[in-house]
């Protein structure tokens, strides 16, 4: 007989015996204490005019929601060449989804739904790919062999994805660590989802078939922030060529995480580096928190490997004061069901992430496999308001549930119940195994959520349909003499030269070291400012133009022509928010706009001793602000005009 049962503080409880922390206030010793591991797969789109395996253009997005043709298709799994099924591919079918492709003419063609065979591999994209490969001290391999990797969530419509390794063994510098690389391959992009719901998902399929390339490195990462560290470093990298493509979408990483006693979980999608720290430290959490539930049901259930879920068909008017939850459910025609889950007390409120619970692991498979979209679900053990003790005591008289047992109370299509009384017994065997292996979702909240099975090797297959090409050593040699500067020795550089560690990334993402190498060594700029100023003034200036069609190149332009016209360099601090917003604007117009007056140095220095007569200290501040008071008055006159250091100088002799 079902019993009250304060779940909210059985959740803290879970949450403290898991030992988590905040990640700002985790420590090496935090990570330590529970194994944490992680590695990642970092995907570049390439800078190319063509996608890899035809003719269409690369880079061409349909940003509007018209579409010149759909196609439908459901899919379904093959065995592999050891005769085997591939889990993710079985999940998939599973689901039973319609997969609706919508397609612009422009950016699309009959290879890319498989009725066409491949053209050859995009040669500008192979070099490059090996470009990178190099700069990432891989082995190139001598011989290219595309394979055929089996997808069938409907991201790519002909099942499966074309794939081949470029480089082995590799390895990259963070700044106090080496992280090895397995491997860098090719291969074409995936479509674009546009909806997921119900049975039915939708695709735009105009980055379809654009080449990427694929950097997996060893999980050698030991605690959040080194697998953000490795995860820039190789995006910098990347860039650092100017060959691939930059922008929203056009650089993406899966992020694997396990702790001591878990397994590989893969965190798929992440879009934003900085989301990296968040989640790789709550995935190792849950993980960790799952391993303790499954210790806690092994004391309470004896018989684990016969458990399994006792269910009834029930109607809404067996559910005692049934909630507007209830009654809108029943208005749609959904079918009810009464799941007790024997031994489960205390489980479905177990803590696994912050704000989730292990009934959320429940939840979420629900959507995903048996489509059943939220809200589908109340139980025994709500946090929130939902039934109360007294009810859920009279409906687990229904299913003969003991006072060790939880319960659910599910709702859904009548075609979809069956899917999701399977799902449901599944998820829980697993809980009582340890850590299933899966694919998960990154939410901006650092918290995660089911997204698939994780795939295994049986999907993958070699392509009959492409010849293996071979790579010639003077081809290799070739590309090798033309690779840039590595990503670590610009890092080196910045150090040396005293530039502000906080403008690092924003430099290296942009690829934008070149630029202040030029306006170090060409126009003499003070090379602390110009990374400074790039690092800093440059990128709040953009930050407020988002959509600004500014170049660059242009700051290299705008130091030139101060320099030209014997204008003090920093004069470009103000001068750039202009340009920042009219990217078209002359530099001559700049400061017209701005109202800028030329004068003579001599003539602002000869006003020190009147502006330095008017400080008074009791109404001005301390005497020791008296420099900064009189340098406050004489900027916007000097900036431009004066070398600021300098005046700064003349004005404490004073």
């Amino acid at each position: 007989m079902i019993k009250p049962f304060d779940a909210k503080a059985h959740y803290e409880q879970t949450r403290q015996q898991a030992g988590y922390v905040p990640r700002k206030q985790a420590t090496q010793q935090t990570y330590d204490r529970i194994g944490f591991m992680s590695g990642l797969e970092v995907h570049q789109q390439l800078l190319t005019d063509k996608k890899l395996f035809c003719h269409c253009p690369a880079g061409v997005f349909n940003h509007s929601n018209d579409y010149d043709a759909e196609i439908i298709r459901h899919m379904r799994p093959t065995l592999s060449e050891l005769g085997e099924y591939d889990g993710t591919a079985l999940m998939e079918f599973k689901t039973r989804k319609e997969i609706v492709y919508r397609i612009k003419n422009p950016t699309a063609c009959t290879y890319e739904v498989d009725d066409t065979p491949p053209f050859p591999i995009n040669r500008q994209a192979l070099d490059i790919a090996i470009e990178i490969s190099l700069l990432s001290k891989l082995n190139v391999v001598g011989e290219v062999h595309i394979t055929r990797k089996q997808y069938l969530d409907g991201s790519i419509p002909t099942g499966f994805q074309r794939t081949a390794i470029i480089g082995v063994e590799g390895e990259i510098p963070l700044p106090h660590k080496k992280i090895r690389l397995i491997q860098l391959s090719i291969e074409e992009d995936s479509c674009r989802e546009i909806s997921d719901i119900g049975h039915t998902r939708v695709y735009k399929t105009d980055r379809l078939g654009m080449p990427l390339i694929e950097t997996v490195t060893y999980p050698e990462c030991m605690n959040p922030d080194e697998v953000k560290q490795a995860c820039d470093y190789i995006r910098f990298l990347n860039r650092s060529t100017g060959k691939v493509r930059t922008g929203m979408g056009a650089g993406r990483q899966d992020v694997n995480v396990s702790c001591k006693g878990g397994t590989r979980v893969e965190i798929k999608g992440v879009a934003h580096t900085k989301w990296i720290p968040e989640l790789t430290h709550n995935e190792a959490f849950r993980q960790w928190s799952l391993l303790l539930l499954r210790d806690q049901l092994l004391k309470q259930i004896e018989e684990p490997k016969s458990w399994k879920i006792k269910n009834k068909s029930i109607l809404a008017a067996d559910i005692p004061e049934a909630n507007g939850l209830i009654r809108h459910a029943e208005a749609n025609g959904n079918w009810f069901q009464l799941i007790c889950l024997p031994g489960f007390k205390g489980a479905l409120s177990h803590f696994t992430q912050p704000g989730q619970s292990f009934v959320n692991e429940l939840s979420d498979r629900l959507k995903v496999i048996a489509c059943i979209e939220k809200p589908h679900l109340l139980h025994s053990e709500m946090i929130e308001p939902g039934l109360t003790f007294e009810n859920w005591e009279k409906l687990g008289a229904l299913v003969k549930a003991g006072q060790e047992d939880a319960l659910l109370l599910i709702w859904g299509p009548e075609e979809d119940i069956a899917t999701a009384l399977e799902t449901i017994e599944e998820r829980c065997k697993m809980a009582l195994e340890g850590i299933p292996q899966e694919t998960r979702k990154s939410l901006p909240d650092g918290t995660t959520i089911f997204e698939r099975v994780l795939p295994g090797a049986d999907r993958m297959y070699p392509d009959t349909d492409s010849a293996p090409i071979p790579l010639e050593d003077t081809q290799i040699e070739n590309l090798r003499s033309q690779l840039p500067e590595e990503v670590i020795d610009h890092y080196h550089q910045l150090q040396a030269w005293g530039v502000p560690e906080d403008t690092y990334t924003y430099i290296f993402s942009k690829n934008l070291f070149p630029l202040i190498r030029d306006l170090t060594e060409k126009l003499q700029v003070p090379a602390r400012y110009a990374g400074t100023f790039i690092g800093h003034t440059l990128k709040h200036a953009m930050g407020q133009h988002k959509n600004s069609a500014f170049k660059y190149r242009t700051v290299y332009h705008l130091f030139d022509f101060l320099k030209q016209k014997g204008l003090e360099y920093r004069l470009a601090e103000k001068m750039i928010y202009e340009l920042a917003a009219h990217p078209r604007m002359e530099f001559e117009s700049v400061l017209n706009s701005m109202k800028f007056k030329s004068l003579p140095e001599a003539e602002i220095i000869s006003k020190l001793p009147f502006i330095a007569g008017k400080f008074n200290p009791r109404k001005k501040g301390k005497p020791e602000d008296r420099s900064n008071w009189i340098m406050g008055q004489l900027r916007n006159t000097a900036t431009g005009n004066i070398n600021l250091t300098e005046l700064a100088k003349t004005v404490k002799s004073l």
